[in-house]
């Protein structure tokens, strides 16, 4: 039977009702066809990493008269509930039978089932990380140093290999916190099938740790050393990343949920020298190299599926490593053969109904929840899967396609979104210099030391926060001899926790009360920027300065004090007027 209560997480419900707002929905059926077809409430379960898209347009489609809905439940179970029939729909990064070291290998099943793509985006690494107080927005990692920070190899902010990926940064001896999924994950399944692609030997080598065999290959349970944090689906390990008290902390998530916690992400290094965020337009750039099975028998196993060993090598400069796709496992066949799962011709109308709206109407909301819309070629692959669906109307599909505004489209039969995509800023290139920019759902630009300054296209991006349109230099605010440090620029070579920093003599220990280790050192000719690396803890509270709860204390002893004087004055105050008003009185 298909589970009548569904979990729908109220971050998720808050996304789709704001995207309702942006999106237009299909019109409604005619009042002769909604007579002919019957419209029933379907369930589907699956992909955290598809959430926020699927349940965006779950409720756009409540307009219709169509009730979907959608537990957020992570690929695993997607894939396990519609095999057994507990679901109308599945929704996973990943297919039936692959081979996993550690969750082991789920099989198909007896239920007829097929593959459509249903969203595009990037696995992005969310992270939360301050120096001085001061949020971070700007980090850059390359690929190796990604997975060897998820393989423990490397375990401190400070760490060489990271502070050569940010020249602009005087990054603190931190403690590195990664965040992992500890259910069965699609997103840790393509994070896996990455690493042990593009690092085999740091995936193969972690491995052992659990006397796996190499090569240790993809898995969808990630396997955690002791000082990993587990959480359960997107919302749980972006949740434990976006606490105050987790400075240090980062996960791999979908771009979606950084970008709705206004955090940050990794800016990753391509194969083109260039580190890049996730945004729509980049993932439409790495897909392009994406190696769809779209041709043969679509009633075989891996028919949709996708191959992706270019995507992570693409060579073009706006291309994002880990981009892919995520699929709805949908029920095929003849309608004799769902039945027997609970699914009826009236759930197959209902089903078309939904997957129509999304491959066309839906797509160009992609961007705006933090995804990339589906190339045109996949939506209409995906049409012909959903006319295989018993029950579903079959449309024309040339029609359709022309009439569903998709910002891939181009006359030429290109990727319009991918094309128009814009080239990284020069500041992005691997080098000596860092851009100050935000990423994600964190805009605000992180200062970069004088040393990383980067100028571009005759102006200039200064490192206090903002980019003069042109004519202008580099105006960090100070400068410094070779060798010295002045103050507030704290370069590469200079300040205590900096490359190459020699800490002033005598100078104390700076201790982080959380965890007793020695952080830096407190340098009283610092005098500015130098100090930076001391990392001086953040508290509990946040990050530093007035903050609203310090508004809500400040009202509350106000409160307080009224309530406690006002009295007294007030009666006072009477008495003094009855006083004046006898005087008057005996005149």
């Amino acid at each position: 039977m298909v589970r009548q209560r569904i979990r729908r997480p109220a971050r998720l419900l808050a996304v789709a009702a704001v995207v309702a707002l942006l999106g237009a929905v299909a019109p409604p059926a005619s009042p002769s066809a909604q007579a002919a077809k019957r419209n029933v409430r379907i369930v589907g379960i699956g992909s955290t990493w598809s959430a926020n898209a699927v349940a965006a347009w779950a409720a756009n489609v409540q307009a219709n008269g169509l009730e979907v809905q959608y537990e957020a439940a992570g690929s695993t179970q997607g894939r396990t509930q519609f095999r057994e029939g507990k679901a109308h729909f599945g929704v996973s990064e990943i297919p039936y039978g692959l081979s996993d070291a550690f969750g082991g290998t789920d099989s198909k099943g007896a239920r007829p089932s097929g593959y459509m793509p249903i969203v595009a985006g990037g696995t992005a690494f969310m992270y939360n990380l301050k120096i001085n107080g001061r949020r971070v927005t700007n980090l850059r990692l390359s690929g190796e140093n990604i997975a060897k920070i998820f393989t423990g190899v490397i375990t401190r902010w400070n760490d060489p290999a990271i502070r050569a990926d940010n020249p602009g940064l005087n990054l603190p001896a931190r403690t590195i916190t990664p965040v992992v999924r500890q259910d069965g994950s699609g997103t840790t399944a393509q994070f896996t099938l990455w690493m042990s692609k593009e690092h085999p030997a740091i995936w193969n080598t972690y491995c052992r740790n659990w006397n796996k065999p190499a090569p240790c290959g993809i898995t969808s349970t990630y396997p955690r050393l002791a000082g990993m944090i587990g959480a359960t689906g997107s919302d749980g390990v972006s949740g434990k990343v976006r606490q105050d008290n987790a400075e240090g902390a980062i996960t791999y998530v979908e771009y979606s949920y950084a970008l709705n916690a206004r955090f940050p992400v990794v800016r990753m290094l391509n194969r083109a020298g260039y580190y890049v965020e996730p945004t729509a337009r980049n993932v439409a750039v790495a897909l392009t190299e994406a190696r769809i099975k779209e041709t043969g028998d679509p009633r075989a196993d891996d028919y949709l599926t996708q191959i992706l060993d270019s995507v992570y090598r693409h060579t073009d400069p706006r291309s994002y490593p880990l981009s892919s796709y995520s699929y709805m496992v949908l029920p095929v066949g003849t309608g004799a053969e769902q039945e027997q799962y609970a699914f009826t011709a009236d759930h197959g109308e209902t089903l078309g109904k939904f997957a129509y709206y999304f491959l066309c109407e839906g797509q160009p909301q992609a961007e705006v929840l933090g995804y990339s819309p589906l190339p045109v070629n996949l939506v209409r692959r995906g049409m012909e899967q959903v006319q295989r669906i018993p029950g579903a109307e079959k449309l024309n599909i040339d029609r359709k396609i022309a009439t569903c505004n998709n910002p891939t489209v181009s006359p030429d039969g290109g990727n319009a979104l991918a094309r128009n995509a814009p080239q990284p800023s020069p500041c992005d290139r691997r080098g000596p210099t860092q851009n100050p920019a935000g990423t994600a759902g964190a805009t605000q630009q992180t200062p970069v030391l004088a040393a990383a300054a980067c100028t571009t296209g005759g102006g200039s991006v200064n490192p206090g926060g903002s980019a003069s349109p042109g004519g202008g230099t580099a105006s960090p605010g100070a400068t410094a001899a070779p060798g010295t440090t002045a103050p507030g620029a704290g370069g590469p070579g200079s300040g205590p926790g900096g490359p190459g920093a020699v800490p002033t003599a005598g100078a104390p220990p700076v201790v982080d009360p959380d965890t007793g280790e020695v952080i830096g050192v407190d340098d009283p000719a610092g005098g500015g920027g130098g100090d930076q690396a001391a990392a001086v803890p953040v508290s509990l509270a946040g990050e530093g300065g007035w903050r609203l709860q310090h508004t809500m204390m400040l009202l509350a002893a106000l409160l307080l004090l009224g309530l406690v004087v006002a009295p007294p004055l007030l009666a006072n105050a009477l008495q003094n007027r009855h006083r004046t008003d006898d005087r008057w009185s005996d005149r």
